[in-house]
């Protein structure tokens, strides 16, 4: 499932798939399955998490933000939640902590692919404090007893063979190349011991040495390190040896030669006379010390180097101090949240959040605790915890997505605070309008959490404390620019428009939807006193300059003119007049409609969206009626004869293709035949015009 899931992000970031096709699958990983508990979700939530990893950094753009903050919302709620496994609920964590890093892993991977021999070097030095010399130049070896001329023939070639490798592990101290017959030691190898019996590691590193010599004399010899590579110079004389070439195995032949014409002497680089070898400055100056083979009857020792090549280790660590446990910060933020409740001093309290050292996934425990010991405490410091957690956002403590964690968490506890606390959720509703004026969170997130009623009335009395806190006029705006469905913030018992302007009415947020005010006391308004001069009057007192322009506003208008004509031309009592209308019925119909003609002029003059919207008033308000036979075209023919409505607008009306009005299709059967025609007629005006 998971390799599935990673296929499907691959594809999606190849742009083989929609963005629309990843996004049912987040929602469909996200979506909780009936009769399937919680617990139960782990590879759906497993899975998201790949697919945001995969494909995330693609699908988190502006035009999609609001989709991703309410996946990421979600991700948060089940975060907290106890029922799912600890490693779910980190990977969760892992993914949220992505997103707010701009989706750049927290470690970037080097390539593991093979390395060079100085990179080795430099990695040991680098990791493990360990300084491996850099190999001779060719020709030349910097083990001295093991590669110079005292090696035995057999054994030199044993090594040689093995190239690079050998070279490598050579020069790890107390490493040698495998284990068994036949390996390949160094000095430093702990292994050496198993050979102490054989004549080949017989005495000081492994070298042969006839019975009637006991000492090389070679401390004359000057050994020099040039341009950061060692050469060996040695005098003539040394002891060659002998060996039976035909005990050399067949892999180490080399091609043309036979194992007889094999040189057993050193090198003719080795072999240089004193005047031969340059003077060498004394700081450059080593000199090998003297090497004793032991007594007949004395156990050898291990070939040990006397000087061993310098070992660098990087220094002690200092030990940290570990952090504090969670009781611990429990403890710590209680302490500091009284005092500086006490003594309103933010500096001393932000230095105290700053020492505690508290890892991130406390911080929304810790605004839990400063909103829950001030409940009970004044008004002012109620202030005063809003105040402190705002400056934690300001000093990058905390952020948004920690206060709204540390609020889900506090409204799982609201059942239980509201026994002890009976205005908890007032007091909640300050804390959550403070945070929305200080930017912490927004309206749209704050409400996600409260739909359907759940913990009613707090959204509202959120919305109570904002009026408060700033006016109506700002948070009309905020919260036409939240696009928040308020029925669906009422219990679904009230999830209808009257009864959502009913509680409205009581909380006094009826002026959060002044148009459905407006719809339910204009048509009363016209009835007392259908005179234009007091209807104008009436809306200028009554309703705000900005919505005079509004698409909403000039619907209702025409629709409260419509509703009320058809009441006077043909009672609700007697419903089958709308089918044929009487000659009198039509022209009181029409009479109607010019006494209100003033009225929709000065809404509606040289406005052609707002003409297209009263079309749409009408449209809908015939399809109330099932559409009366001849009624729409009555109508269109009115509004255009008395230029209540111009060409134009009839025929954007025409072309427009929304669905947001019901009855368009019939509408537009009935009056087709009278659009073509006004169409060709203006034809025909532009040609006379142009001749």
């Amino acid at each position: 499932m998971l390799g599935n899931i990673k296929f499907i992000g691959e594809l999606g970031k190849l742009d083989l798939i929609h963005e629309s096709i990843l996004h049912r699958c987040i929602k469909a990983l996200l979506e909780k399955k009936k009769r399937v508990q919680l617990k139960d979700m782990g590879e759906d939530l497993e899975c998201l998490c790949q697919i945001m990893r995969t494909v995330g950094p693609r699908l988190d753009h502006e035009k999609a933000k609001s989709l991703m903050d309410q996946y990421f919302a979600r991700m948060c709620a089940l975060k907290t939640s106890k029922e799912l496994p600890a490693r779910i609920r980190f990977l969760l964590q892992d993914t949220m902590e992505l997103r707010g890093n701009h989706w750049a892993p927290r470690k970037a991977f080097n390539d593991n692919g093979p390395k060079t021999i100085t990179q080795i070097r430099h990695d040991a030095v680098k990791d493990l404090g360990v300084f491996i010399p850099a190999p001779m130049s060719q020709g030349m070896k910097n083990d001295f007893f093991l590669d110079g001329p005292f090696m035995p023939p057999r054994m030199k070639l044993d090594r040689d063979p093995l190239g690079g490798l050998a070279d490598m592990f050579r020069q790890m101290p107390g490493s040698g190349i495998g284990t068994g017959p036949g390996v390949i030691q160094d000095r430093f190898s702990p292994t050496m011991g198993r050979h102490r019996s054989s004549q080949l590691f017989n005495g000081h590193g492994g070298h042969i040495l006839p019975p009637t010599q006991s000492q090389f004399e070679i401390g004359s010899k000057p050994f020099m390190k040039s341009q950061g590579q060692g050469q060996l110079y040695q005098s003539q004389g040394l002891l060659s040896q002998q060996g039976q070439s035909k005990d050399m195995p067949p892999r180490f032949s080399k091609k043309g030669l036979n194992a007889d014409e094999i040189s057993l002497r050193p090198a003719q680089s080795f072999l240089m006379n004193k005047s031969q070898v340059p003077k060498l400055q004394p700081q450059t100056m080593m000199i090998p010390p003297r090497t004793q083979t032991p007594p007949m009857g004395q156990t050898p020792q291990l070939g040990l180097k006397t000087n061993p090549p310098p070992i660098q280790e990087k220094p002690a660590k200092s030990v940290k101090k570990p952090p504090p446990s969670k009781e611990e910060l429990i403890k710590l933020t209680e302490a500091f949240v009284t005092e500086y409740l006490n003594n309103g001093n933010a500096a001393d309290a932000i230095n105290s959040v700053k020492e505690m050292r508290a890892p991130k996934h406390f911080i929304p425990e810790m605004i839990s605790k400063i909103i829950l010991q001030s409940l009970d405490r004044s008004d002012e410091d109620k202030e005063r915890a809003s105040e402190l957690v705002g400056v934690l956002r300001q000093e990058g403590v905390a952020t948004s997505e920690h206060f709204m964690q540390a609020f889900l968490n506090i409204l799982d506890q609201c059942p239980k605070l509201e026994v002890d606390i009976p205005l908890v959720k007032s007091y909640l509703a300050q804390f959550a309008a403070r945070a929305i004026t200080a930017d912490l969170v927004s309206l749209s997130e704050l409400a996600q959490p409260l739909e359907n009623g759940t913990l009613f009335p707090l959204f509202l009395l959120c919305l109570q404390q904002l009026a408060k806190l700033k006016d109506r006029e700002w948070l009309t705006e905020l919260f036409q620019q939240s696009k928040i469905n308020m029925q669906k913030m009422l219990p679904e018992i009230d999830q209808n428009k009257d009864r959502m302007l009913e509680i409205l009415e009581g909380k006094g947020l009826s002026f959060l939807f002044p148009l459905m005010k407006l719809e339910k006391e204009l048509l009363k308004q016209i009835e007392i006193d259908p005179s234009p001069q007091t209807i104008y009057k009436w809306i200028k007192d009554n309703i705000s300059l900005k919505l005079h322009v509004d698409k909403g506003f000039v619907n209702i208008l025409m629709t409260s003119f419509l509703q009320y004509i058809s009441n006077e031309v043909c009672p609700e009592e007697e419903p089958d007049l709308l089918a044929a209308p009487s000659k009198e019925q039509l022209e009181q119909e029409k009479q109607l409609l010019l006494a209100f003609k003033p009225v929709m002029q000065k809404f509606l003059h040289d406005h052609v969206d707002l003409q297209v919207s009263a079309l749409y008033a009408l449209q809908v308000h015939c399809c109330s009626k099932i559409f009366p036979k001849g009624m729409l075209l009555r109508f269109f023919v009115h509004f255009y004869d008395m230029e209540i409505i111009e060409e134009e607008a009839f025929l954007a009306w025409k072309e427009d293709i929304t669905q947001e009005f019901p009855g368009k299709g019939k509408a537009l059967f009935q009056v087709n035949q009278w659009l073509t025609w006004l169409e060709t007629a203006e034809e025909e005006e532009s040609e006379e015009e142009a001749d």
